[in-house]
């Protein structure tokens, strides 16, 4: 599998994510939009951005190694947060560099008025790409 991340040369270029992301072979995995409730099917987090992130984080972690991948694996990032301003962006960007650690996927953020259930405040799905086995 090969995949090649490019910042256009005139486009800045960001530390979080790439503008564009090209895969030439390899597995798709697609992980449906993860929200902060644990594994009893608990909310984890009431009212705090962070901890609501660091749980859909490590929801996500799950979803990829049952389908045999991980965060390096992942092309692409979608975020909803619900009424994003420049901190809570800051607060999600802060936890998702633990998870992509020098990896840069093509990334959207959005602000959203409301998610499935009125106390979370974050919602992230991704799509990876894992090298077909030889």
């Amino acid at each position: 599998m090969t995949t090649t991340y490019i910042d256009p040369p005139t486009f800045t270029h960001s530390v979080n994510y790439s503008h564009v992301g090209v895969v030439t072979s390899g597995r798709t995995v697609y992980v449906s939009g993860q929200i902060a409730f644990d594994h009893q099917n608990r909310l984890v987090g009431k009212g705090d951005l962070r901890a609501q992130a660091i749980r859909v984080f490590e929801n996500l972690k799950e979803c990829l190694a049952a389908a045999g991948a991980n965060f390096h694996h992942v092309v692409k990032i979608n975020t909803y947060v619900v009424g994003l301003t420049p901190q809570a962006a800051g607060v999600v960007r802060e936890v998702r560099g633990h998870y992509f650690a020098g990896h840069r996927p093509t990334s959207t953020m959005v602000g959203v008025t409301a998610l499935v259930d009125p106390e979370l405040l974050i919602e992230i799905e991704v799509v990876a790409v894992v090298p077909e086995p030889r």
